[in-house]
């Protein structure tokens, strides 16, 4: 079993070798991993009363209202549109990331290897299976927060896969990924919590912390999980 001790240390050590380019792949795999907007929900009792002021008269009430109408629209076609970049974009981006950081383990690539899942004839199955990847945990988490956690971290293995393996079916993705979570889901959980102290200083620096050290630390850290998961994978014989 890894140790997150060593395995942070040697992800630590692979990003700052070749660091530019991991600060710049790890910013725009960033970008793309985050980024809810439930937020706008929560405005919804506050505007409601504000439409029902008895100081204001009906015209005033329904000038607002349309102008809320209308900024709605465009939050809601905002949101439209940045899933649909996400969907045929941003997914391709982080695989390709993954690529990035797999390699950086052993060599110095560049940045370009960030668009390496836009090549090789297989952009629809990446699409597709990190599509599905996203829906699935989505779904899940519509029965309460945890069983969307526990699909999170099944899944976790999915984009360093596909990074590694385009042309890969779904089917085998989906379960080469939840054979190597088993009884890792815990230990990654933890592992993520470790990088909380990090992730308080990137929020305190207004995210300077982050671009420039904590989101490529963190992401040179788990391609040293997934390359210790498919070592493992491949003594167990369930990848070839």
């Amino acid at each position: 079993m890894w140790n997150r001790i060593d395995l942070k240390m040697r992800g630590k050590l692979s990003f700052t070798r070749n660091y530019w380019s991991a600060v710049v792949a790890a910013l725009v795999m960033a970008i793309f991993t985050g980024g809810s907007y439930s937020r706008y929900g929560s405005r919804a009792p506050e505007t409601y009363e504000f439409f029902h002021d008895s100081h204001m008269s009906s015209s005033e009430s329904m000038a607002l209202a349309m102008f809320a109408l209308m900024a709605a629209a465009v939050v809601g076609i905002m949101s439209l549109l940045f899933i649909i970049v996400k969907i045929f974009v941003g997914n391709l981006l982080l695989v390709g990331g993954s690529r990035f950081f797999i390699e950086n383990q052993t060599g110095n690539p560049g940045v370009g290897v960030v668009g390496s899942a836009f090549q090789g004839g297989q952009y629809m199955n990446v699409v597709v299976t990190m599509f599905l990847k996203g829906l699935f945990i989505s779904l899940w988490s519509l029965l309460f927060v945890v069983p969307g956690i526990i699909k999170h971290y099944e899944y976790l293995m999915i984009p360093y896969i596909l990074a590694e393996n385009p042309g890969m079916s779904r089917q085998e993705a989906f379960a080469i990924s939840k054979r190597m979570m088993m009884g890792q889901k815990w230990n990654v959980f933890v592992l993520d919590l470790s990088f909380l102290g990090w992730r308080l200083l990137e929020g305190i620096t207004f995210g300077i912390a982050g671009v420039f050290y904590v989101e490529p630390y963190y992401q040179a850290t788990m391609a040293e999980l997934y390359a210790f998961n498919r070592n493992m994978a491949y003594q167990q014989g369930y990848i070839r």
